[in-house]
Parts: C-alpha cells; sequence; structure tokens
C-alpha cells in the first residue's frame, strides 16, 4: 500500500508515477560498502522508499569519515561502531518501513553469491578494484545490474553494467583513468561523492520503474574543481573476448585471482598478495605516498616501506605487501586498500 503524502512528491514526477512507486517499494538494493558513496546513496534510497536495502561493510567508524560519510556521528567514532549497524540505525529512524539488513562482513565471492541472485541491483561503493571485478563477475553469472562508482580528490567516474546488453567492467577497464591515487593520499571534496551518488542512485531509479530507455549508457567522469566533464559512449568497447561477460568464465570468481592474505607465524605481521590477474604499477604509488605526510618512509630499489598509526607498512616491486604490527586480516586489508591496493 502506498503512503501518497510520504512519496507525492516523486509520484508526481511523471516518469516514476504510483506504479514506478509500488515498484520501488517492492524492490531489495544490495549496496556493498558503507562509506562516503554506500551511505549516501542508502539515505536517498530509504527517502525514496525502497523495499529493503542490504548493506555489506566490513569497517567501522573513524573519525576522517564523518567530512564526507553522511550518516555517522561523533558518537559513533567515539564507539567505534561498525558501518553497516550506525547506518542502519541512522536510517531507520528517516524510514521505519523500509526493511535494512546490515551485513558486517567482507565481499568475498561466497557472501555476494549468496546474496547476489536476490537483489534486483546492485550499488558499487567500494574502496578497491579486487571488490569491483568480483562484483561484476558475480552480476555476470546472475543478470543482475550494477551501478559502478568511484572518487578521488575532486574527480569521480560511474558506469551502469546491464549484463548480456552493455559492456562490463572487465571491457572498459583500459578506458577508466587510474593512477593510483586515493582519498589517503590525495583527499577528497564531499561534493565529488554527491556527484557519483546523484548518478547512481538515478540509475538505480530508472531501472527499478523499469525506465530502461532513460538510462546513461555512457562512462561518466568529472573533476568538480577543474570543471570538466566528460561521457564516453561505451556500446564499442564490448570485447569479444571478454571472459567475465562473453565466454562467461568468470575469472575473478577463481581462487587464484583472489586477493591472497596470510598470517606469519610469530610476526604479529599479515602478509597481502594480490590476485594473479592484477598489476601493480609501482612507479604511480611511489608517486603518490611521495605527496603524502607519512612517518618513517623509506624506499631502496626493491622496496618501500612506511608507517601508519602503530602499524608498518612494507610494499614490494611486486605488489607484494607486509602489514606489521596487526594479526588481524580484516584489519590489515583495511590498510592495504587505503594505500596499496
Amino acid at each position: 500500500m502506498l503512503v501518497d503524502n510520504r512519496y507525492s512528491r516523486q509520484i508526481l514526477f511523471d516518469p516514476i508515477g504510483e506504479k514506478g512507486q509500488e515498484c520501488i517499494q517492492n524492490s531489495h538494493v544490495l549496496i556493498i560498502g558503507v562509506g562516503a558513496l554506500g551511505s549516501s546513496s542508502s539515505e536517498m534510497l530509504v527517502r525514496a522508499g525502497v523495499g529493503t536495502i542490504t548493506l555489506m561493510d566490513r569497517d567501522y567508524v573513524e573519525e576522517s569519515n564523518l567530512q564526507r560519510q553522511q550518516l555517522f556521528t561523533e558518537a559513533d567514532v567515539e564507539n567505534k561502531t561498525p558501518k553497516v549497524i550506525a547506518a542502519k540505525n541512522r536510517l531507520q529512524k528517516i524510514n521505519s518501513q523500509t526493511k535494512i539488513d546490515a551485513q558486517l562482513t567482507d565481499a568475498g565471492v561466497e557472501e555476494l553469491e549468496a546474496i547476489v541472485p536476490d537483489v534486483d541491483v546492485v550499488i558499487d561503493a567500494t574502496d578497491n578494484f579486487d571488490t569491483r571485478l568480483i562484483i561484476n563477475d558475480v552480476c555476470q553469472k546472475y543478470h543482475t545490474p550494477w551501478i559502478y562508482g568511484a572518487c578521488v580528490a575532486s574527480y569521480g567516474v560511474t558506469f551502469t553494467v546491464l549484463p548480456d546488453e552493455t559492456p562490463c567492467l572487465q571491457c572498459i577497464m583500459d578506458h577508466i583513468p587510474s593512477d593510483g591515487a586515493t582519498c589517503d593520499t590525495v583527499g577528497i571534496i564531499s561534493p565529488t561523492v554527491q556527484k557519483v551518488v546523484a548518478h547512481q542512485v538515478t540509475e538505480v531509479l530508472k531501472l527499478l520503474t523499469g525506465n530502461t530507455e532513460a538510462l546513461s549508457g555512457k562512462l561518466v567522469a568529472f573533476d568538480l574543481w577543474k570543471n570538466q566533464q566528460m561521457e564516453l559512449e561505451v556500446a564499442s568497447l564490448k570485447d569479444d573476448s571478454c571472459p567475465s561477460c562473453v565466454k562467461k568464465i568468470y575469472p575473478n570468481l577463481d581462487y587464484q585471482s583472489q586477493l591472497k592474505t596470510a598470517v606469519l607465524c610469530g610476526r604479529n605481521t599479515v602478509q597481502i598478495r594480490a590476485g594473479k590477474h592484477r598489476n601493480f604499477h609501482f612507479d604511480d604509488f611511489k608517486m603518490h605516498l611521495k605527496q603524502t605526510n607519512l612517518i618513517n618512509y623509506l624506499e631502496n630499489p626493491y622496496l618501500i616501506s612506511f608507517e601508519i598509526n602503530e602499524f608498518r607498512v612494507v610494499v614490494f616491486h611486486d605488489g607484494r605487501t607486509l602489514i606489521h604490527g596487526t594479526k588481524n586480516i580484516q584489519e590489515a586489508k583495511k590498510i592495504y586498500y587505503r594505500f596499496v591496493g
């Protein structure tokens, strides 16, 4: 049953109307990552009346999150509240009619294969390409649309992937600018987040209401600070030999392609290796680290070493990384994705 007053302005928008609003309220959206993109998109979709939202994230709230991750408070920082829990608490106060499923977990192959077949659309709000490539292959396997999104500094990019129709992320990887920059190395301004989210959520609403003819169909990229925007027609980029969307091999679901972690015996250290298909650009990585105010930075022909809080990070030329100061794999992966992956 529609709550006309609550959603009246959305229902008045002709492409949605009452029929579209009913579709929205009967839908299930999976949001992977509840940081800047995930917290903003989840709030928009809860306010829009999405029936069920599953949130998936492994992290807890930190002080540096508050500048751009709008669902969280200083109390969440003080309590080290997991992001999915803090987000659920806030979202349920905004709309008690939406069912929020908070999953405090890594978005790995097993976790995604258990839920993606049951959702209508997936929003990528992650911080690394390892997870995005897994999302890509799981969504291809189960024919689930998903919206890629990323942002750093004043730059953002987004693209809607429709299995069996558009190129997939694997097809367009070479056309996505990637120089190794992360929010921890070059920072980010919050308007960048909101512009990416506006595009992602709009595409979700189009999909949920059956307005597929209105989908962008383009890779959208922008730099707010430089007043630049680019839209790339991607239909011609579909790779006839793509293992993910054409050959249906799904290479990123293979164990050898996934990030490998190991706790080193007796050393209070976690070792991390990227999957076999990932290329590590050591020179780009080194360039961005030099722009960051890191403690005890050291480099030689074989490796780079630096400290972040109580951890020492050592990155070898091939991308193999040691996180000293912890045996917690999730904690080590968090540091890895912030600075290396």
